[in-house]
């Protein structure tokens, strides 16, 4: 197929604005889906070309990422957050309500090609959920009668940019403030400290604080840029992963409004001491409603001399530029995120080597997150005494929390590390609750009999993102939520995680219908265990974390769900002829087929029924004695 030449010029025009380096694929694809709202195929060939690539390796990249769109889209494209906390709050009652105002089927573009309508893994608006990206503007605070004001300004094709800007305000929500957000250093103060005291003497600085990496895992901060400035290479670089996509984590949406100087000096402090003279922010895809306010600020600082070749008098040659990331939270692990930041599907490297030897583009690399290149900012301006003043001797400084779910005051905290799970519940107004994740959907899940437990490296580690959920929820749910997470975001990289997911997900939903048995039970232990050892990365590493331990600290949750005391088929073939019997009006025992399992077996019940949960219900259809039943439900079906 020939591209018409407008196309064509598109092209070549977004490839050269590019430099024409195909490691920027993943930021050519957004500049086609921006003016395009899809990825039209002669376009992905176009660009093969261009960049020297072959039509496969452009549409593994396109494919890969769940906000790129491979079919057209919908002039309004709407997604619902589909994280627990903002399911607790009625996301799904206000999605398919809009569905059946709009006359849509969920998960389809309209027959008019006006609106689609779906969901996506988070959107970090957890503190004022319910939420949805609408064209990539977030909303927050969504109720029945906001939901019926959208649908009409859809049918009337009111351009966005009319609708009442109120729907897209987003508060902060800083609900407690320690170190960093009661800072008040003007910009750059923290590079000038450094400059004056120099690289080495700023990188012990960094070392004696203690400064550990605030992602969750909590590598020391200085011996990472120690190693990366050791290692040999033509250049270094210093990357921000600003992908949080961690379920029920915002802490990064606020601190790029609050702190986002203070998280540049950061970077700079790292380019000083690396010798860098290239950083890169990777932005998380659903915070593309920051991209405009952090590009003007960029371009403040280069033009005050903070920023860009020769900045601080000519002392520094660094710049920043912004990556926009496509929707993959495999990303926020940092092997994955410098594949995508080269152009390439998301998926973890195999390590060794390590990014800080061997990363971007092959070369040392240090990859920190918002809050761990602000804090270190914080260190170079005020020294290492003023990190270790504040927390503990293994987990020195504070931590940000991002607290949602059950709570009279959910929003963003501040707080020393040290300070206990219940003593955060009582800031936020949680006390009742009868579980927390520590960690989104990648971390621990703790009753209250373990709310005195600290919050450190050395005792309950976290990424920020606490969910609170009070004695009334139903618990399952929350394990199904997450196995359907991990089932969605699984790379399938490595058998154990691609294969794993799946079957956990699958679990959780017999348990779900009230349709476990002790065997499941066995077979996510079994998936624990596998998934623990054997996953290629992070993602598998911490996917049945929630669920192993709502499994052995939350016993009843699953106790509650069993129905069989052996194996149990998760296809129900008796309610699968449901419609068949109601089409024929038939519902005598003739036509059920009994017992779940013996109808997969092709064997006779006897009349005994299996019951062991204590709010699951026996069926009430007679057991059949013989296997007449089968072939008579067969024939309620129309089946020979």
């Amino acid at each position: 197929m020939v591209l018409p030449s407008r196309d064509l010029r598109f092209v070549q025009t977004s490839v050269a604005r590019h430099r024409g380096d195909p490691t920027r694929l993943v930021q050519i694809l957004w500049d086609v889906q921006d003016a395009y709202g899809w990825l039209p195929e002669p376009i992905l060939g176009a660009l093969a070309g261009e960049l020297g690539l072959s039509l496969a390796q452009v549409r593994s990249t396109a494919s890969f990422y769940h906000f790129f769109h491979l079919r057209q889209m919908g002039a309004y494209r709407v997604l619902f957050s589909d994280n627990i906390t903002d399911r607790m709050l009625g996301s799904e009652a206000l999605l398919e309500r809009l569905c059946r105002t709009l006359w849509l089927e969920r998960g389809k573009v309209s027959e008019d090609g006006l609106v689609s309508v779906d969901t996506t893994s988070c959107t970090g608006l957890c503190d004022q959920g319910p939420a949805l990206l609408i064209n990539h503007r977030p909303m927050g605070g969504l109720n029945e009668a906001r939901i019926d004001a959208i649908a009409e300004h859809i049918r009337e094709r009111v351009p966005l940019a009319q609708w009442p800007q109120e729907w897209f305000d987003i508060s902060p929500n800083v609900r407690r403030r320690d170190w960093l957000l009661n800072h008040r250093a003007p910009a750059g103060a923290a590079v000038r400290a450094t400059l004056a005291r120099g690289a080495a003497g700023t990188l012990q600085e960094i070392i004696d604080s203690g400064l550990r990496g605030r992602g969750g895992a909590g590598f020391s901060t200085g011996a990472k840029w120690q190693a990366c400035r050791d290692a040999p290479g033509s250049a270094h670089y210093v990357v921000c992963n600003a992908d949080e996509g961690e379920p029920g984590t915002f802490k990064d949406r606020v601190l790029l409004g609050e702190c986002l100087d203070l998280m540049l000096d950061g970077m700079c402090v790292a380019a000083h001491i690396l010798g860098a003279r290239q950083g890169l922010i990777y932005l998380r895809g659903e915070y593309h409603h920051l991209l405009d306010p952090l590009e003007t600020r960029l371009a403040e600082r280069r033009a005050t001399g903070l920023l860009g070749p020769g900045c601080f008098e000519g002392r520094l040659d660094f710049d920043v530029e912004i990556h926009r990331g496509a929707g993959a939270y495999i990303c926020g692990e940092e092997t994955a995120l410098i594949e995508s930041l080269e152009g390439k599907a998301g998926k973890a490297r195999i390590r060794p080597p390590f990014p800080v030897t061997h990363g971007y583009r092959n070369q040392p690399t240090i990859v920190n997150n918002v809050e761990s290149f602000a804090l270190a900012a914080l260190v170079a301006l005020e020294g290492a005494a003023a990190c270790t003043a504040r927390g503990t001797p293994a987990s020195s400084g504070t931590k940000v929390l991002s607290i949602s779910g059950d709570v009279q005051r959910p929003g963003i905290y501040e707080v020393p590390f040290g300070v206990t799970v219940r003593e955060v519940l009582a800031m936020c107004g949680g006390l009742d609750a009868q579980a927390i994740t520590t960690a989104g959907a990648a971390g621990h899940c703790l009753p209250a009999s373990e709310f005195d437990r600290r919050l450190a490296f050395e005792d309950v580690a976290t990424g920020g993102s606490i969910m609170v959920f009070a004695p009334h929820r139903d618990l399952i749910e929350l394990a199904r939520n997450v196995a359907h997470f991990f089932a969605h975001e699984s790379c399938g990289f490595c058998t154990p995680c691609r294969v794993g997911t799946a079957v956990n997900l699958r679990l959780m939903e017999k348990f779900l219908a009230r349709r476990g048995s002790p065997y499941d039970l066995e077979e996510l232990e079994r998936m624990h265990r596998l998934m623990q050892g054997a996953s290629h990365c992070g993602l598998g590493n911490t996917a049945t974390l929630v669920l192993h331990d709502l499994r052995h600290k939350f016993p009843q949750v699953f106790a509650q769900r069993l129905y069989s005391s052996g194996y149990e088929p998760a296809f129900d073939l008796d309610a699968a002829l449901s419609e068949a019997r109601q089409m024929s009006g038939r519902n005598d025992p003739d036509a059920h087929l009994g017992d779940n399992l013996h109808a997969h077996l092709g064997v006779p019940l006897g009349g005994t029924t299996r019951f062991l949960g204590p709010q699951a219900q026996p069926r009430t259809a007679a057991r059949a004695t013989t296997a007449q039943p089968a072939a008579s439900a067969a024939a309620a079906a129309g089946k020979p």
